[in-house]
């Protein structure tokens, strides 16, 4: 992770202060003075502040149930971010592994590890996330082989320069016509589920991620979270 955010973890200093540290000299990285806030340490390096060896806290990992009208940013926007409803030290050192948008409801995973969201959120590790959709025109059973084999193949997004990862369009139902249906997809491209079902001549009206990976929301109300076990975590790992 950055330096700067090591000794936050491992000290109660902020971001700004701990580049002020930096700046006067009075950290050294393996016997040698580091001032470059973004240099990257590992676990097994040895870091100290005039000469007292540094720790890092372990790192914290959560799920919450977003709810409509919030944002999954940092700072607090038009609408607030959704770290405001973590109950939790320093909440707002935290992050947001995979974003929805402000109208988009669904599971959400929070956390000051980046490596690990880094394996949730990269197209390369084709971690799958699953979102109810609902439409505004119907999808007739007719129409829905040739539909879900054109999502299967990747979509042609405007402005893209290359199709999709190939995608699992499900039918909730099997009544004759039906305007909710699951998608699931590996990547996270700007609003992309709007984008595939705006390319096919339809409109995303509804959306709610209710899983990622294996791990599903399950019955965490909207608004509620919780930590993850040990045995979430390492989903991701």
């Amino acid at each position: 992770m950055r330096l700067d955010k090591f000794i936050c973890k491992s000290t109660e200093l902020t971001r700004s202060e701990a580049k002020k540290v930096l700046k006067s000299g009075e950290v050294r990285v393996n016997g040698e003075i580091a001032k470059n806030p973004a240099m990257q340490v590992h676990e097994n390096n040895t870091i100290e502040i005039d000469g007292h060896s540094l720790t890092a806290r372990r790192s914290r990992y959560f799920m919450l149930h977003k709810v409509a009208d919030t944002i999954c940013s940092n700072v607090n926007e038009v609408y607030p971010s959704v770290l405001n409803f973590l109950d939790v030290d320093k909440a707002f050192d935290l992050h947001i592994a995979g974003r929805l948008d402000a109208d988009t409801t669904g599971l959400v995973l929070i956390t000051d590890d980046g490596r690990w969201s880094h394996n949730v959120i990269s197209p390369k590790k084709e971690c799958q996330k699953t979102y109810r959709v609902w439409l505004r025109n119907p999808i007739t059973t007719e129409k829905s082989v040739a539909l879900i084999e054109q999502f299967s193949q990747g979509i042609q997004l405007q402005g893209e320069s290359s199709l999709t990862k190939p995608a699992i369009l499900t039918l909730v139902t099997d009544t004759e016509v039906e305007n909710e249906v699951l998608l699931t997809i590996t990547e996270g491209k700007y609003h992309q589920v709007k984008r595939m079902f705006a390319a096919v001549g339809n409109r995303v009206i509804g959306l709610h991620r209710e899983q990622i990976g294996s791990l599903k929301l399950a019955d965490l109300a909207p608004g509620e979270w919780r930590t993850l076990t040990e045995d979430e975590v390492a989903l991701f790992i």
